[in-house]
Formats: C-alpha cells, sequence, structure tokens
C-alpha cells in the first residue's frame, strides 16, 4: 500500500509493539519478495538497476498502511488504487531518468501483476493469522477503558478492528449500572472505576485508556493518582476526538504537550516530497503537452477576439489571494465581487471554448502554476474568490480546505464530481471529498 508518511503516532501505536512492526513491514517486504521471485522467474540477476529499484519501492511503501477496506471487495480496491499510484510514480520515475530500457519487460509485467494479488492475499490472510500467533506467543496486550460512552465504544471498535496492534480488549469500567448502559455485551462492563486499579493488578492489563468527558476533571486526577499502584500503561483520550479532526496529531511547544485539530497534512519531509512530486509532474506533462498547448492558444486567438489566457484571483494556500491561469473559453472575463458560473449551454462560452472545456484543455496553463508553487497537481479544486466568499457562509467548514493547496484535480473530480455545482447540495459534495482528502 502507498505508505502514509506522517510524524504523527496514532493513539494506539506502539513502537514496540509485534502487530505494529509486522504492518509497517508487510506491504514493503510483500512488493520487494514479490520482485525477488519475478526477477528469478525469469533467470534475471538481482543486481544493478533491480536493486536501485528496490531501494526506491521500498521507501515508496514504507510504511506499510492497513488498508481501510471493511468488504473483501473494498480491501482489493484500496489495494489495487495503491498500487496503481506506485506503479505510475515509478513509470514517470524511469521515464525521467531515461533507466526504463535497463529492465527485463517479462520480469516488470510479470512484478506489476503479482504483487497487487500478493499484497491482497497478505491483507485478507493476516488480520485472521497474527492475533493467533500474537496470543500463542504470549505477546498479546491486554487493555481496559475506563469510561463508556461514545468516545470509549469508538476505541473499543478501533481496537477490535484492527488485529495488527496485537491488542486483546477486556471491557470497560464505568460508574453507572449496566442497565443504565446500552449497546453493550454481555460481561463488558468489568466493574465501576474505583475497581479499575485492583482489576489491573490482578489481572495482568497492559493498557488503560480513559475516555471519560474533560468535565469530569476531578474523578479523572483520582483515578490517575490511584492507577499510579499498577505498572499499566495509562492513556488519556480527550473528548476533542468526537469533533471532526483534520490531522490531529500530538505537538509539544517548549515541553508543552498540545493537541492540534486542525493541521495541513503537508509540513516537514511531507512537505518537501509534495513539493518534489509537484516539480517532477509538472514539468514531465508541460514538456509532452506544449505542442498541444500552442495549438490550443492559436485556436483561441482564431476564434474570437481577447486573450490567449483568462486569469482570475482564487484562495490558495491558508486563504491568501492567488492568480490561476486558464484557457480563456468565455467572450468575457469575470473577475468581480459577483461572478455567475458557467451552465450548459452558456452563451458566454465561445464554440472552441465549450471544446476545451468538454476535456477540460483549458485547464493546462495550471501546471505553470504549480511551477510557480502556487498549486499542486492533486488537491482541492481552487474557487473564485467571489465564490469562496459565498460558499463560506453557507457550508460548515468551507475554509479548512484552505490548509493545502488548491489542484488541478482532486478527490471531488476523481469520484465524479464535476461541472456546474448548481445547488448548495452538489457544493457541500464537493466539500466533504475535500475535507477526506485532508483527512487521508
Amino acid at each position: 500500500m502507498l505508505a502514509a508518511h506522517s510524524s504523527s503516532r496514532h493513539l494506539l501505536d506502539h513502537p514496540l509493539a509485534p502487530g505494529a512492526l509486522v504492518q509497517v513491514a508487510l506491504d514493503p517486504l510483500v512488493a520487494v519478495s514479490a520482485l525477488l521471485v519475478s526477477t528469478f522467474a525469469f533467470g534475471e540477476s538481482f543486481e544493478g538497476p533491480y536493486l536501485i529499484l528496490t531501494l526506491i519501492v521500498f521507501s515508496l511503501t514504507f510504511p506499510g498502511s492497513c488498508p481501510k477496506g471493511t468488504s473483501i471487495r473494498a480491501l482489493a480496491g484500496d489495494v489495487l488504487t495503491s498500487w496503481l499510484v506506485i506503479v505510475a510514480l515509478l513509470l514517470l520515475i524511469g521515464w525521467a531518468t531515461r533507466t526504463l530500457g535497463a529492465f527485463d519487460l517479462r520480469v516488470i509485467f510479470a512484478w506489476v501483476l503479482a504483487t497487487p494479488v500478493a499484497l491482497f492475499a497478505a491483507h485478507l490472510v493476516m488480520p485472521v493469522v497474527l492475533p493467533r500467533l500474537l496470543a500463542a506467543e504470549g505477546v498479546q496486550r491486554t487493555a481496559v477503558i475506563a469510561g463508556e460512552g461514545e468516545l470509549g465504544r469508538k476505541l473499543a471498535e478501533r481496537i477490535q478492528s484492527t488485529p495488527y496492534l496485537g491488542i486483546r480488549f477486556a471491557g470497560y469500567f464505568d460508574d453507572r449500572s449496566p442497565e443504565r448502559i446500552g449497546g453493550v455485551k454481555p460481561g463488558e462492563i468489568l466493574g465501576s472505576l474505583n475497581e479499575v486499579a485492583e482489576y489491573a493488578k490482578t489481572h495482568r492489563v497492559d493498557l488503560i485508556y480513559i475516555t471519560m468527558p474533560m468535565a469530569s476533571q476531578p474523578r479523572i486526577l483520582k483515578l490517575l493518582e490511584e492507577l499510579r499502584d499498577t505498572t499499566a500503561s495509562i492513556y488519556f483520550t480527550p473528548d476533542i476526538f468526537l469533533f471532526d479532526l483534520i490531522q490531529a496529531r500530538m505537538d509539544t511547544i517548549g515541553g508543552m504537550p498540545v493537541v492540534a485539530v486542525c493541521e495541513t497534512p503537508f509540513y516537514g519531509i511531507n512537505a518537501l516530497i509534495k513539493r518534489a512530486s509537484d516539480i517532477a509532474l509538472a514539468s514531465a506533462i508541460l514538456a509532452l503537452v506544449s505542442p498541444l498547448m500552442l495549438a490550443v492558444a492559436i485556436g483561441i486567438k482564431l476564434s474570437s477576439p481577447g486573450p490567449v489566457l483568462f486569469k482570475q484571483r482564487r484562495y490558495g494556500v491558508d486563504g491568501r489571494k492567488i492568480i490561476v491561469y486558464k484557457f480563456r473559453t468565455m467572450t468575457v472575463l469575470e473577475d468581480g465581487e459577483v461572478i455567475r458560473q458557467a451552465t450548459h449551454d452558456d452563451r458566454r462560452v465561445t464554440r472552441f471554448g465549450a471544446f476545451l472545456r468538454q476535456f477540460s484543455l483549458d485547464e493546462l496553463p495550471q501546471f505553470i502554476n504549480v511551477l510557480q508553487g502556487r498549486m499542486s497537481v492533486v488537491g482541492p479544486r481552487p474557487h473564485a474568490v467571489a465564490h469562496n466568499e459565498m460558499y463560506r457562509k453557507l457550508i460548515r467548514g468551507y475554509m479548512i480546505r484552505h490548509k493545502v493547496k488548491p489542484g488541478i484535480t482532486g478527490l471531488a473530480q476523481v469520484s465524479g464530481l464535476r461541472g456546474e455545482t448548481d445547488t448548495l447540495d452538489k457544493m457541500k459534495a464537493r466539500i466533504e471529498c475535500d475535507l477526506a482528502y485532508l483527512r487521508d
């Protein structure tokens, strides 16, 4: 699976957890092993370019990630999509470095086909096999949750649905009676909060997660004091996680812990990787389509009076205004306080402009914006300033999409949400896709 490079640690992760180590290493090992087998199957020596390819593949797939698919079909989709992205990146690297001819096409073809099958099988089998192996080896950790509320139930669900963690969920502690607590299985309420410490000492509990609301601070402090007499690892899960968080993570400022509630996914090394990939992709694409862009420019000049490029103010990263380039497709150049969206059979659109819009050729100059650093190849589509000012008042969380650079294409467009947004629901659907991109 495509690596999710991030400096943040998941709430449940542990650096020495065997399950976490398996999750981190599974994808790279499967991909590299498939390459090794494919190489030997066709009598090639595993050296030179294949060793370099191994290092690149390892860097692209490390650390591995647990697929989000909850069904076999969803799992297959996650694996295939991630693998296709990696293959596309490898082809781009090979084309840019002119090293594609250094490989046996039979080996590469077999490897590209075999790897997603092997990844699918590994992710299908591992959730079943790993918990049993961990239990048999005695390395599975036992966890309890103090506070049976919505947050506690979500945490328990995460533990039980993520076998890679190697955690066995024992149950909840809560001061309410089982009759007042609905939706829990028989035996999951292990006792009251006063009994957590004693239970941890007598039942070899390894992990205690406190999921009580922050309004219960006095009770939380009392519980923490009682748990000092145990050897269990203690985690406090603040109830801010009930909100819709964007790239939430723990951080410190001068040693003081803080929680990021809304942050960009591209910072530090992630920002460098994103920028480098944008420059490489934009440069390659512009080199390939420059003859086409010249032809389009000539077509615009011959078909209607006016400039070739349409320059419009739009919001960029952090809500800063940027100038976005497009091939002109209309007889007007609107960039004021009120802008009327283009509609089907809009009379302002020229005949040649309609052709450009049909195949999204009018967006090609935005690869220049990518090289300038104003935009990214992938990200939320930028909207005109006038439209931003309107929708930020109508759609909750609209401006959060500006935590990243706007893109030439995004999750909304890939999901089929293209064209005119003539209703508020259509725009809401696009914004939800944009926020999903930021979360993941």
